[in-house]
């Protein structure tokens, strides 16, 4: 008897030992199969669903390691319906040549990355940073539940499911029971018998649907359940579909598909609530179900009047968990919500920007609007992962809502100590799309961010040093962030590998702020990472390696390492220039400020129109003056056409001639550029010839002064005398307002940059602000030559 209870002891350690391994390998198998790669956004950040093809033969395969793994529905929904691209991979920096499988990981690293990630930073971070991780434990990311909307109101328990509560758990004793009953009856078992004996085994304890999963009895029955699926009722077919859910079914397992295509034929006969729980169903599974969501969507416009707030609510979260919205749909269901806008409760609102931003549906300014109206009426009752909803879809509708972001101001430093690292990335990157910079947000986000440091993806790092360069957060400001963020970089190499763009858009927020991780710039410019970037069949990633390389050589004048060939950079430069040509160059602000410069100055050779550091995107109007502070033609000449200049154009300037009629002073500019507010004492002059002028908007001239050749020729000469012993280069920028953040003076982070490096290679910068010049198109051309002779001269 003890001999055969040691047996029995011994066998069970074995079988133990090869499920653990067989639970090692299906963890990695299923994450591999359960990658959502998504935006981008920022931006990031959705894709329309493919469509899939006719049905091949059906064929099952056995593999037990494919059905043993362990997970809890509710943690796994809400950690993939918050993963818009991927999730945190182990961290690994394996050479480049290794990464053909990023995913060939050994178990330790796979099943603890986070103590892995701790380990690393204590071996590799400087004396401070240890020296302030001993001071601040780590804490633990935050989890939040992304259904938290299916609790506001009892209607969602007719078309969701409710992943807190399990069937009453039954015995594996019974479970073996049912699965001897498959083996008898084999091919005599009937749908009703399939989804009876599918639904009793989904009752098991969730600690033992692995060994059920893992039974060949299991297999022949899921066998036996698709060879007649049409002969089953609707109600077996989503009964076994929940029992699909609770036996923790993975989600690209091949019989899937045929369950797919099966209640994709049968929408039609389906109710409103039948489909959209089906819908759900999929949902908890984690299968993308493109074919049947098409069919749910072809049938909601016969439903329209049915729909209520929580079949509107579950309708957009189904949408934006597809990463799809039919065009033809977007009316109709604008107009459902802002019939029920009143009724949303705050975790549906939510829910409800959630969907729209996910499945990139745009909704009129008028909706947006009234959808933050309502989210600020109850934002001190929003959950921290509702705030972050909202900000996301405004950071998509690219619109700016002052109360909604006032009260961000006040709420995220009263949140952000609980925050995890995701939704903190999310708020950053919205305030940065938006080009809203408010230091309170700002700076509670970034004390948090280096605590969360080991939880990070290479996204959440990259976006947050994107945001925050962005948006001229310096260094100075917060001595931990960037250096954490950095490191985190360097930790996390092997994701750079799969999403390259990753590490571009993180060293381009470090760029602007003036900051060169030189280990992972020689990474980013190295042959054969800059040869994986540019195979990136989503992204055009060769402006990003394009300005990350100029930045590189003008501020890392020692600099050794790795740069892009010269065929890369005049091939990209060219495109730019084509794209400046057809764009930029044709805006009123630039055409008109290139054409009264051409007037001021005394022809085409003294204005020159090109960008003088491709690499920053943008144009630039090259005017070059002498020592004496007067104009001298532009060398060398640009290489570009120059657009012709208007027939009504006079050249009002003769360099050679002097002119002596009225004096230039201040109270003459000021005048000219703000006569309403200010009088002149200035003697009238009578003219003796007069320019044709056109008329003024706004009455500027009322004060009585001719404007005659001798007064244009005065404003022409400079007022102040150039100190300096050389030619001076000036840089003329055409700014618009996208150039600064919102209602600043503060710069954005290219923009910052740009000018950075025309200090650097001698140029003095000269900004035509767009709240001066834009007024100033209105106005009459004499009025826009002594604003810029102003700039050009009185420097």
């Amino acid at each position: 008897m003890a001999t055969s209870v040691f047996h029995q002891r011994v066998l069970r350690l074995h079988y133990l030992s090869r499920l653990q391994k067989s639970l090692i390998l299906a963890r990695c198998q299923h994450r591999k199969a359960e990658q959502d790669v998504d935006d981008l956004g920022e931006t990031d950040e959705a894709s329309q669903p493919v469509e899939e093809g006719p049905q091949l033969a059906y064929k099952l395969f056995y593999s037990p390691s494919s059905y043993c793994h362990i997970r809890n529905v509710q943690t796994v929904l809400s950690q993939r319906d918050n993963e818009e691209d991927e999730p945190c991979l182990p961290i690994l920096t394996p050479c480049f040549w290794q990464q053909g499988n990023t995913y060939s990981v050994s178990s330790s690293r796979h099943l603890s990355s986070t103590k892995n990630t701790l380990l690393d930073l204590a071996f590799n971070k400087s004396p401070e940073m240890q020296s302030q991780a001993r001071r601040q434990p780590i804490p633990p990311d935050i989890r939040f539940d992304t259904r938290a909307f299916l609790k506001c109101r009892p209607e969602y328990s007719c078309i969701s499911l409710n992943t807190t509560q399990r069937p009453s758990p039954t015995s594996l004793d019974k479970s073996w029971g049912l699965l001897k009953k498959v083996t008898v009856l084999k091919g005599a078992l009937k749908p009703s018998d399939v989804s009876s004996i599918l639904w009793e085994l989904s009752s098991v304890d969730p600690d033992k649907t692995t060994l059920v999963r893992s039974d060949q009895r299991f297999v022949m029955l899921l066998r036996y359940s698709v060879e007649n699926l049409q002969l089953y009722s609707l109600s077996e077919l989503l009964e076994v579909l929940q029992a699909f859910v609770w036996l923790d079914m993975p989600s690209a397992h091949s019989v899937l598909a045929l369950y797919e295509s099966e209640l994709s034929r049968r929408v039609d006969q389906m109710t409103l609530h039948q489909f959209l729980f089906a819908a759900d169903l999929w949902r908890c599974i984690g299968k993308q179900v493109p074919q049947y969501l098409k069919s749910v969507y072809a049938s909601v416009p016969l439903y329209i009047g049915q729909i209520r707030t929580p079949e509107l609510v579950q309708l957009l979260y189904i949408m934006g968990e597809g990463r799809y919205c039919p065009k033809e749909l977007v009316q109709p269901l604008e107009q459902l919500l802002m019939r029920h806008l009143h009724e949303l409760q705050p975790e549906e609102v939510g829910t409800v920007c959630l969907g729209l931003f996910k499945s990139q549906t745009s909704l009129s300014e008028g909706a947006v609007m009234r959808i933050l109206d309502k989210a600020h009426v109850f934002v001190e009752d929003m959950s921290d992962f509702g705030l972050v909803n909202v900000m996301k879809y405004l950071r998509f509708s690219y619109l700016y809502h002052k109360e909604w972001l006032d009260a961000m101001g006040k709420e995220v430093p009263r949140r952000a100590h609980r925050m995890g690292i995701q939704g903190l990335m999310h708020m950053a990157l919205a305030c940065s799309a938006l080009h809203y910079r408010n230091d309170n947000i700002l700076t509670a986000i970034a004390e948090r961010v280096p605590l969360m440091v080991p939880h990070c993806r290479s996204k959440d790092s990259c976006k947050l040093l994107w945001a925050y360069g962005t948006l001229g957060f310096l260094p100075v400001k917060s001595p931990s962030l960037y250096p954490s963020l950095t490191e985190a970089l360097r930790q996390r190499k092997a994701e750079f590998y799969r999403y390259p763009e990753h590490l571009l858009t993180g060293l381009l927020g470090l760029a602007f702020v003036s900051t060169f991780p030189e280990d992972l710039i020689s990474l980013a410019l190295s042959p054969e990472f800059v040869k994986l970037a540019l195979k990136s069949t989503q992204l055009d990633l060769k402006k990003d390696l394009y300005t990350l390389n100029g930045a590189v050589e003008l501020e890392l004048p020692h600099w050794t390492g790795p740069r892009l060939t010269s065929d890369l950079q005049e091939e990209v430069a060219d495109m730019l220039w084509k794209f400046a040509e057809s764009d930029i160059c044709q805006k009123q602000e630039v055409v008109q400020a290139e054409l009264c410069l051409k007037d001021l100055l005394g022809g085409e050779e003294f204005v020159c129109k090109r960008m003088i550091l491709p690499y920053t995107r943008s144009i630039d109007l090259e005017v070059h003056l002498d020592s004496k502070g007067q104009p001298i033609p532009v060398t060398p000449p640009c290489n570009t056409t120059p657009e012709k200049t208007s027939s009504k154009s006079e050249n009002f300037y003769n360099w050679d001639k002097v002119n002596i009629g009225v004096k230039v002073t201040d109270d003459l500019v000021a005048q000219l550029l703000n006569t309403k507010n200010k009088k002149s004492s200035l003697k009238v002059v009578k003219p003796t010839l007069l320019h044709s002028v056109e008329p003024d908007e706004g009455d500027l001239f009322n004060t009585g002064l001719f404007l005659t050749n001798e007064v244009t020729d005065m404003l022409t000469k400079s007022s102040v005398c150039n100190e300096n012993k050389g030619p001076v280069k000036l840089a003329i920028q055409v700014c618009n307002r996208n150039h600064y953040c919102y209602h600043s003076d503060q710069l954005l982070g290219l923009h910052a940059m740009k000018r950075r490096h025309l200090k650097l290679i001698g140029y003095k910068v000269v900004d035509l602000n767009h709240q001066e010049w834009f007024p100033l198109l209105r106005k009459s051309r004499t009025e826009k030559l002594a604003y810029l002779h102003c700039k050009v001269f009185n420097q």
